[in-house]
């Protein structure tokens, strides 16, 4: 399976600053024009450059389409909201006030571009330009132009007199799921695994030594575990993605108890500035982490929301309190023992760091009712690694030793059942 590679630049100091989860400004605006077409608009350019004392962004399309932008703080970022759209290879930039961009699918129906800026800015103005004779193409033009903190707090969010309509920004839903107090089995007696790959749509992931991205390889082993298991007839699986789309870290874990899921598996892929070291490894929820590395990687997987342009300042109902509960004392411990299974089997099949059993603070394993694991199938800057991971041969290995953790885990679970 050959991976496409998406044209992105992305800031290391932007994106992986540290910050509070309570601290995220965010004030939006949306625009719109009158839609010119139904068919589905496909990008063929995107450039950054200087403009009269602006740093322009300019993307040209085939239609002209409605589009919203939101502006986010802490580390400071232009997002732009598109209907979904085709992407011709567009290429991308950074430049002035621009220091990184990425782009793809937020959410079915919606494309999202996120600009990384160094600090505080004003949309100073945007427009539509229509086809020209110098260019064919209809082109979405944004310039900015950098302010005060306190004015950036303050909400003044520049000129807006070229015919665009500001409106109150509006928080992002948060769907609420009651904990699951009984779960009654399935009546035809199949288990029900969610498996959740890692990453996705605008938020690629760690970048592999071929130029492939962790998002694919996630999506491409989770779609062989989901063959593996569906080919047994022992088992449901829901997915929390089906196809290259960010999904919030929060609503992952929502999918999986929405369907009542009795395991979490999140499939990631690692990344280190030392291409010389490789190995999968399992981790587990700790608020502890087991070791600094450990540690490292769960701030990293953390920020996916941050790094899509995902206004977090609310409190997030699910979150909120969940490690004192004691329904997910029992997850977590149930999830110790299906980690200790996993690494065991995932090391007949591939290279694995030492120790293999880890903990961290990940997010997406805090489901309060659900033994949740997350795999990280090898190291995306290790070429012999990040090679195994672009092979078939070896994603259907390692959807095979998940099987047998799995197997192992629930023979256990029937067998303690009958005491």
């Amino acid at each position: 399976m050959d991976f496409p590679v998406c044209h992105i630049q992305r800031s290391t100091l932007s994106i992986w600053k540290e910050i509070a989860f309570s601290c995220l400004l965010g004030m939006s605006l949306t625009f719109g024009v009158p839609s010119v077409s139904q068919a589905q608009p496909q990008v063929t350019g995107l450039r950054v450059g200087p403009s009269d004392g602006a740093t322009r962004f300019v993307l040209e399309l085939t239609e002209a389409p409605n589009y919203g932008v939101l502006l986010l703080a802490d580390p400071f970022r232009v997002v732009i909201d598109l209907p979904e759209l085709k992407w011709d290879n567009p290429g991308s930039s950074a430049s002035g006030l621009v220091e990184g961009l990425r782009y793809g699918l937020f959410k079915p129906g919606t494309s999202r571009i996120v600009l990384d800026v160094k600090g505080p800015v004003q949309v100073k103005s945007s427009f539509i330009l229509p086809p020209s004779s110098a260019s064919k193409q209809h082109r979405l033009v944004l310039d900015l132009v950098p302010i005060s903190r306190d004015a950036f707090v303050a909400g003044r969010v520049g000129d807006q007199s070229a015919g665009t309509q500001s409106v109150a920004a509006s928080a992002i839903p948060q769907p609420a799921v009651p904990i699951i107090a009984d779960r009654k089995p399935r009546a035809d007696g199949k288990r029900v695994i969610a498996i959740d790959p890692g990453h996705g749509g605008v938020d690629p992931g760690a970048l592999g030594t071929s130029g492939a991205y962790e998002k694919d390889i996630t999506l491409a082993l989770a779609r062989q575990l989901k063959q593996t298991l569906m080919a047994t007839g022992r088992y449901h699986v829901v997915m929390t993605r089906e196809k290259d789309v960010f999904i919030a870290l929060r609503d992952r874990v929502e999918i999986a108890r929405r369907a009542e899921a009795e395991l979490f598996i999140s499939l990631h892929a690692d990344s280190m500035g030392r291409g010389t070291v490789r190995g999968a490894s399992v981790y587990t929820l700790s608020e502890t982490s087991s070791d600094k590395e450990a540690e490292e990687l769960a701030a990293r997987e953390n920020k996916a929301d941050v790094i899509a342009g995902v206004d977090l300042s609310d409190k997030d109902p699910i979150l909120s309190g969940i490690l004192i509960d004691l329904s997910q004392r029992a997850a977590k411990n149930e999830g110790k023992q299906f980690a200790v299974m996993t690494a065991e089997s995932l090391s007949a099949v591939t290279p694995m760091l030492d120790p293999a059993h880890r903990s961290a603070g990940f997010r997406v394993l805090k489901a309060p009712d659900i033994p949740s694991i997350l795999v990280e199938s090898g190291f995306m800057t290790n070429q012999k690694d990040e090679k195994l991971l672009r092979s078939k041969s070896h994603r259907i290995k390692l959807a095979t030793a998940l099987l047998k953790s799995i197997d192992r885990y629930f023979a256990e679970v029937n067998r303690l059942s009958r005491l």
